[in-house]
């Protein structure tokens, strides 16, 4: 059966439960009053839809939830992304390190603002950026490291900024520290501080999978740069009087529901743990199963739940493992997320040469079967049970677990 880099397989058959959900946060009368509110104060030739109020608030309860000092609103996390490393003003040979287990767009925005994209090793254990890695690439061309808190596991952006502080840039100073939040809205970091308050700028997404949500779309940067900080509102709004900008605005509508969702997040995010925590708990017998690890104080989010299948496994075990789940079970799972420039053409010719081992080699074992916390009791048990039974119709054909 055929596979891509994201899911497999791609089954022709019907799945009782869907690779992934289609939505993350979820909304109640809350935000439907919210959204009649907003409708009911546009209705008026005079006021119109204009946004400048509702996003101004969003804003500063956003600002306030994360502890930084100020927050700027986005149509969404990609274009915030974008704004960011525009106003880092990237040159010709400016180098920016990631992690290569990523989502391709943190990866394709620096590749986009002319950046030269250079792919650490993740850590072994939460699949995040690994700290002595970056620093092994880092250099006299090093103006930015992006940290993505993968799948809402959260990094310790201190260790990063610290790092930073160590290899200046020659004209620049330290290295900017940009965050890729857009699965961990709500988390805390290993000092305390909300997601948003470390680093020069950290980006969320409000996306429909994500963990609150802004009617599909909706994004939001966060920084203690002042200057950071009116240059991204010059560049969502046409570049204010003097320079290049567009329209990347959110609506009226998008703010007051971002404000209900906000409000509801901690609540939203503690089921999701919780579903978590008790999926890891029934399948912790299993030894073929390495399974996410459980980091406390909001430490991870869980926006997947996923497994690595054992080394003996990678690829084509993971894939069996994969085909077996849907096909016999109904099961659907998601490789969230293949190695960047395995799966990405621009992106594998833009860091051509470069390897990542340990990524390929993490990344060919992952696998996450789908999670949320509104699924029924005997949605969650068909997974529970399915990855169970699916391991022990493959383990006879497979090397056994180290």
């Amino acid at each position: 059966m055929p596979t891509n880099p994201s899911t497999v397989p791609r089954t022709a058959g019907p799945l009782k439960v869907p690779v992934e959900p289609a939505q993350g946060g979820w909304y109640t009368a809350a935000e439907y009053d919210a959204v009649r509110l907003a409708v009911t104060a546009s209705d008026d030739w005079r006021t119109g839809w204009r946004s400048a109020e509702y996003v101004s608030g969003f804003e500063d309860a956003f600002a306030d939830y994360t502890g930084a000092s100020r927050a700027v609103a986005f149509n969404s996390g990609g274009t915030a992304l974008e704004m960011v490393l525009r106003a880092l003003a990237i040159r010709s040979g400016d180098e920016v390190i990631s992690c290569a287990i990523n989502f391709v767009g943190p990866h394709l925005a620096v590749i986009g603002q002319g950046g030269r994209l250079l792919l650490a090793e993740p850590d072994p254990r939460t699949l995040n950026l690994d700290a002595a890695d970056t620093e092994r690439l880092m250099g006299p061309h090093t103006r930015a490291i992006l940290i993505t808190h993968w799948n809402g596991a959260i990094a310790d952006i201190r260790r990063f900024t610290e790092l930073a502080a160590l290899h200046p840039h020659p004209v620049h100073g330290p290295p900017a520290v940009i965050v890729d939040a857009a699965r961990a809205c709500g988390g805390r970091t290993p000092s305390g501080k909300r997601v948003g308050a470390e680093g020069w700028a950290t980006v969320f997404s409000f996306e429909s999978k994500k963990l609150m949500t802004t009617f599909g779309q909706g994004g939001m940067v966060t920084t203690g740069d002042h200057d950071l900080a009116e240059r991204l509102r010059a560049l969502r709004t046409y570049g204010g009087r003097d320079g290049w900008g567009t329209n990347q605005m959110l609506t009226k509508i998008q703010a007051a529901v971002g404000l209900v969702q906000l409000a509801r997040l901690d609540g939203m995010n503690a089921a999701r743990i919780s579903r978590a925590h008790e999926r890891t708990a029934a399948l912790t017998d299993i030894p073929e199963l390495v399974l996410p690890p459980m980091l406390g104080e909001s430490r991870h989010l869980y926006y997947r739940h996923n497994l690595l299948v054992p080394p003996s496994w990678a690829g084509e075990g993971r894939d069996e493992l994969m085909n077996v789940l849907a096909t016999r079970y109904g099961v659907g799972s998601i490789i969230s997320d293949p190695v960047t420039y395995l799966g990405h053409g621009l992106i594998r010719a833009h860091t051509a040469g470069q390897q990542c081992p340990r990524a390929e080699q993490l990344a060919a074992r992952l696998l996450c079967p789908c999670l949320h916390p509104r699924m029924e009791p005997a949605d969650e048990d068909l997974v529970r049970d399915s990855v169970r039974a699916a391991i022990t119709d493959i383990a006879c054909t497979r090397p056994a677990a180290a």
